[in-house]
């Protein structure tokens, strides 16, 4: 039997896309309602890419439009506001993903698993 190289379809083109979900390890349920910010870094410094809210899933998609072309990104999540709302008392006022678009194409998921005192994140599907 021969076999040939292995292809997953075209390279893809085009912009990046991004999506994040927050959840609640505490309440054992998605993080509605966290403000999320994000930004590119530039040769000035920081500039918004993007804002939004996360929906009764958890659930944001960002950068409706053209997308993300390659560079230096930053999603902050106002956790602090967040757990206030619920009554409850939190260490950290925000949490801050700095992440790397490296190319072309393709889709970036940055979930956010989050409790008062702790947070866990990692590159999604």
């Amino acid at each position: 039997m021969t076999t040939g190289p292995v292809t997953t379809g075209p390279e893809p083109t085009g912009s990046a896309t991004l999506s994040t979900h927050v959840l609640d390890a505490t309440a054992g349920r998605p993080a509605a309602g966290v403000a999320v910010r994000l930004e590119r870094r530039g040769p000035d410094g920081w500039s918004p890419a993007g804002a939004g809210q996360t929906d009764a899933d958890g659930r944001l998609r960002l950068g409706d439009g053209p997308g993300f072309e390659p560079g230096v990104y930053r999603i902050t999540f106002g956790t602090g506001a967040y757990f206030e709302a619920h009554g409850t008392a939190s260490f950290y006022p925000e949490v801050t993903v700095t992440f790397e678009v490296a190319g072309p194409g393709g889709h970036y998921h940055v979930p956010l698993l989050l409790s008062p005192f702790a947070y866990s994140t990692y590159r999604g599907s």
